[in-house]
């Protein structure tokens, strides 16, 4: 019997790519216009910055700004470096930390659940104890989690920035499950990241279903998600019919 629902936040919940890339066409305006550069590029590029898609010179230099002085001083340091890169000139702190408050504030605004997913939630939660489980550092996650008020909407919330591991990890999902007050085979867990997700799920004999999108199904990973939908419009359907069985 089914008793917990546990699901991710960020392109299952919430359309964070759209959120993401309209904060990104307007930064790129900005830098386009104040710089002179290619503001397209530079928007790209803090992208994969900020996601730690990093070089290995990348890691050495910005992993001791976030351990010494936080992810805020990270990403601001990362603005001024890809401005440099592209041409241009010295940057001071004060101007690359007003682009990023205006990236934070131009994504937040933009950031939603996906349609239909606030009255799936609320039926959900009459059946199943729910409990999303987000990656992520808290200095980006908890801004998201408050846009959407979230704690309105599920039981439990748990950050993996705040956890001493984040998913793949057995931990995590074992707090989850304690949470929910019940069994691993009680449990099923919805996310759209085969690695974290799905593995994560996998390790601790949760059910999973994986948010496909337009990802590919890669086999080299050897991991293949018990259920799958191509966009969380789909999940509502799924989870009434597992109930159901």
């Amino acid at each position: 019997m089914l008793k917990a629902i546990f699901i991710d936040l960020d392109e299952t919940l919430c359309d964070t790519r759209k959120a993401t890339d309209l904060a990104k066409a307007l930064l790129a305006e900005t830098v386009r216009a104040r710089f002179a550069v290619d503001g397209v590029l530079f928007a790209d590029r803090y992208e994969t910055g900020f996601y730690r898609r990093w070089s290995d010179i990348q890691r050495a230099r910005y992993l001791p700004i976030i351990k010494q002085r936080g992810e805020d001083a990270f990403r601001v340091q990362l603005m001024i470096d890809l401005l440099a890169e592209l041409g241009s000139g010295e940057v001071s702190q004060a101007t690359a930390q007003e682009l990023q408050h205006q990236f934070d504030r131009d994504r937040l605004a933009a950031f939603d659940f996906f349609p239909g997913i606030e009255a799936f939630l609320a039926e959900a939660r009459q059946l199943f104890t729910t409990v999303v489980i987000t990656n992520g550092p808290l200095f980006s996650q908890i801004p998201k989690i408050e846009a959407v008020n979230l704690a309105a909407h599920v039981d439990h919330i748990i950050i993996g920035g705040q956890e001493p591991e984040e998913k793949p990890a057995r931990s995590i999902f074992e707090k989850a499950l304690k949470l929910a007050d019940c069994d691993a085979h009680e449990a099923i867990h919805v996310g759209d990241s085969l690695a974290a997700d799905i593995a994560g799920a996998h390790g601790s004999c949760i059910t999973s279903v994986w948010v496909r999108h337009q990802q590919p199904l890669d086999a080299e990973l050897g991991i293949t998600p018990h259920h799958t939908v191509m966009h969380p419009s789909e999940i509502p359907a799924l989870i009434r019919e597992l109930h159901q069985d």
